[in-house]
């Protein structure tokens, strides 16, 4: 792909667009982002916060910690911290700079405030409307389609902004056309991409994602997925591959206060895509230009498998994350593009069937099944074995199992979605 194609722009843009720091999971991250934005167009603190917010959204912040919080879980502590503590300029890093003075402050005005929480049943997927009080003052901020994405701003009845609802948050006026991606594509960008154009991006998540999967086996939290699989299944490079992505989502879910560079408005999906390459290619040995070309196949095909789910769905977004990262494998191990494009079949083919029923603990578990299958499905090809068209949801060629992958998630699990979020919200 030559440097003056209108598609490698695109394929550089959306990498720069999706490839961004953040700090602990990124639903309650949104939610705390939203508060602080409310805040700062209040001008003061609230006396009374009023909460609407779609179901996924309460499924993803329901069992998972919030950063800099003391340890605290859930919808309430989010939109606290980012009052009391949130700095809204930092987007998803906006409890980054929480002090251990305000992390008491959190936990005070947490037990004090009075907090309204409602379920959106009807609207986008995504959805998040904070409305904050104070005497009789208030300020609204909403945000939609993802995770930074705010389309409302109001105080006292005077509308501030409003984005044209007749246009989709994520259009091309606002981010790059996901779809233009396409795996051949993709295949030929991450060969011929002047890597002095990529440097920055990935040398950021290399240092950032790497660190929180170390600290993730040192550390002790959640299930400990990443030790137990170390424990359990030795140091081979596929075990260490599956225990380091698997610890790194150990520690983003349960309070580290480590960043990540995500993929797809995910942490997890970062982590997935990235720990598993970056692990491999220190096992073989290779250049250093091989291993940013196998990441950028690597969170391009994730991208581009996510494209079609959706933002938030009952569809596991490590299982797209995991597809990528053994695409960037098989490219390590020496993968031509058949190589890659049945990894990635194959990949799906074994773990599609697991769902998404929210931020916590178990992701974790996911993740290292999902990488697992992916290498599976790498080494399945290598020994002339592949799933085909027409066994189970396998279509005939890579971007039609893609297409169909993506009306599973996106259609065919919407009633699974919701009956989880019901399951949730009842426990």
């Amino acid at each position: 792909m030559k440097k003056t194609d209108i598609k490698y722009s695109t394929y550089l843009n959306i990498l720069e667009e999706e490839l961004i720091p953040a700090m602990g999971c990124t639903e309650p991250i949104a939610i705390a982002y939203a508060a602080a934005k409310a805040r700062d167009i209040l001008g003061d603190i609230p006396e009374r916060i009023l909460l609407q917010i779609s179901g996924s959204i309460i499924k993803n912040v329901k069992s998972v910690i919030v950063p800099n919080t003391g340890k605290m879980k859930g919808i309430p502590a989010a939109a606290i911290a980012g009052i009391v503590a949130g700095k809204s300029d930092l987007g998803l890093e906006v409890l980054s700079v929480v002090t251990e003075d305000d992390k008491m402050k959190i936990k005070d005005y947490l037990d004090k405030i009075r907090i309204d929480i409602e379920h959106i049943e009807d609207g986008p997927v995504f959805d998040i409307i904070i409305t904050e009080f104070k005497g009789t003052s208030y300020s609204k901020v909403r945000i939609s389609d993802h995770h930074t994405n705010i389309v409302l701003t109001e105080k006292d009845h005077q509308v501030i902004m409003k984005k044209d609802e007749t246009k989709k948050a994520d259009s091309k006026e606002t981010k790059a056309d996901r779809k233009q991606l396409t795996i051949e594509d993709i295949w030929d960008f991450a060969n011929s991409v002047e890597i002095a154009d990529v440097t920055a991006l990935l040398d950021k998540q290399i240092s950032y994602n790497m660190a929180i999967a170390e600290e993730g086996l040192r550390g002790d939290y959640g299930a400990n997925i990443g030790k137990v699989l170390m424990s359990a299944n030795g140091n081979d490079i596929k075990n260490r591959a599956k225990a380091l992505a698997a610890a790194g989502s150990d520690a983003r879910m349960n309070g580290c206060e480590m960043p990540v560079v995500i993929n797809s408005g995910s942490g997890n999906q970062g982590i997935t895509c990235s720990v598993p390459v970056i692990e491999y290619a220190k096992e073989l040995n290779v250049t250093n230009e091989k291993l940013y070309r196998a990441l950028v196949l690597s969170n391009l095909v994730a991208i581009h498998e996510k494209t079609g789910i959706g933002t938030l769905s009952a569809y596991c977004g490590a299982v797209s994350a995991g597809a990528g990262a053994g695409a960037g494998i098989a490219y390590l191990c020496g993968g031509d593009y058949q190589d890659i494009i049945h990894t990635i079949v194959n990949s799906l083919a074994i773990v599609s069937g697991i769902v998404c029923d929210g931020a916590k603990a178990s992701c974790a578990a996911k993740i290292a099944a999902s990488v697992d299958a992916a290498i599976f499905g790498y080494q399945m090809y290598k020994n002339g074995q592949e799933f085909k068209s027409g066994d189970g949801i396998v279509m005939h060629d890579v971007e039609s199992t893609i297409d169909g992958i993506g009306c599973l998630g996106r259609d065919g699990m919407r009633e699974t979605n919701e009956e989880i979020i019901r399951l949730m919200i009842s426990n």
